[in-house]
């Protein structure tokens, strides 16, 4: 085994912040997670499904979008578990969740923000996403809050200096959230061409049957999610923990590509970050566990 060589314009590439928000519900067969599949023409993960999630805009941590919060910012760096951020940079990763939640399947993370609203919004979504309307304002225009309490904070993925499979680097704050009562997700025709709801393994059985491409952080995350039998028991569970870190290392496996998590022998980070496997290795054009596909699982 030995680590990836990386070319220093990679080593310089600066992760941009992202935010992502992971939607469950109860379906017949247990816990269901929402898949978006983008488009395949995307610069990055193009024809890919991952989480609804985008980069943190300007606009996000703007006092306009401030004012949408149902609480005051200075709590949030504590509830994403990083006292060190300014509170309007912690806020800005939730309205940027909130935001993207509505851009792509339009879904409102509001107060008083329920079918109605969304059907209201109809047209003021396409002026979103057209960029003739700004998030704070739409908000604002519908006298709405964002529910803040809605959206949990997960865990927070670093992309490797050199990516597994993409071009841009991410610092991205994953967020748990149950699918906003009353209403239903809709694609919005351009970056999303498909929703999918499916259980964990069901999403990671299409990816090993290369019916589904998923990238390593949504991969890890759905066997993180195959350990909870219900949507109120994976968000309990988020609420009583900090969000761990997770920063992926490359490392090449008997020449094949692979990626090592917190807890791996091969990790510069000794304690384990997550209750999955501490490897995914790059066989038969899959990140799969060097055990094979029931090691998500165990």
């Amino acid at each position: 085994m030995r680590r990836m060589e990386l070319n220093q314009a990679t080593l310089d590439t600066p992760a941009r912040d992202a935010a992502s928000i992971v939607m469950l519900r109860d379906g017949p067969a247990g816990l269901q997670v929402l898949l978006v599949r983008r488009h395949a023409n995307a610069t990055d993960l193009g024809g890919a499904c991952v989480f609804p999630g985008g980069k943190v805009d300007a606009g996000d941590s703007a006092p306009e979008a401030l004012a949408r919060l149902d609480v005051a910012a200075d709590g949030l760096p504590a509830r994403l578990g990083e006292h060190a951020l300014a509170p309007h940079e912690a806020a800005a990763f939730f309205v940027a969740a909130a935001r993207e939640a509505f851009e792509e399947v339009g879904l409102l993370y509001t107060h008083h923000g329920g079918p109605a609203a969304t059907g209201l919004d109809a047209a003021a979504r396409a002026s979103l996403l057209d960029g003739t309307q700004a998030f704070a304002a739409l908000l604002a225009r519908q006298g709405l809050t964002l529910d803040t309490a809605a959206l949990v904070p997960w865990s927070r993925w670093i992309t490797p200096r050199q990516p597994a499979v993409m071009t841009r680097r991410f610092d991205t704050r994953f967020f748990l959230a149950a699918a906003p009562a009353g209403q239903t997700p809709v694609g919005d025709d351009h970056e999303v061409t498909e929703l999918l709801w499916l259980t964990p393994r069901e999403a990671l059985a299409r990816y090993r049957d290369h019916l589904i491409d998923l990238a390593p952080p949504q991969i890890i995350s759905l066997a993180h999610l195959a350990r909870y039998a219900s949507a109120a028991q994976a968000l309990q569970d988020a609420r009583q923990r900090p969000p761990p870190r997770i920063a992926p290392e490359p490392f090449l496996h008997h020449g094949a590509r692979a990626l090592s998590y917190p807890g791996d022998p091969c990790h510069s980070e000794t304690g384990r970050a997550l209750p999955t496997p501490t490897r995914l290795v790059f066989q038969n054009r899959r990140f799969l566990p060097e055990e094979g596909f029931d090691a998500f699982f165990a």
